[in-house]
């Protein structure tokens, strides 16, 4: 298994989940901070799979 950097619209996806998801721990946003760990967790899953698929 080879491993390829993902393409810069995956790692901005990625980056801004997570980024919602730790804004919402520390600011009440409603309903996203109930969903703040899954936020991050989905960020996180995003930017490996776009590592492992290539042209992703």
């Amino acid at each position: 298994m080879s491993l390829s950097a993902p393409k810069q619209l995956t790692f901005i996806i990625a980056v801004v989940l997570a980024v919602i998801g730790l804004l919402a721990t520390i600011v009440q946003l409603g309903a996203l901070t109930g969903l703040a760990i899954w936020l991050i967790l989905l960020g996180f899953i995003v930017l490996a799979i776009g590592c492992l698929v290539p042209n992703l």
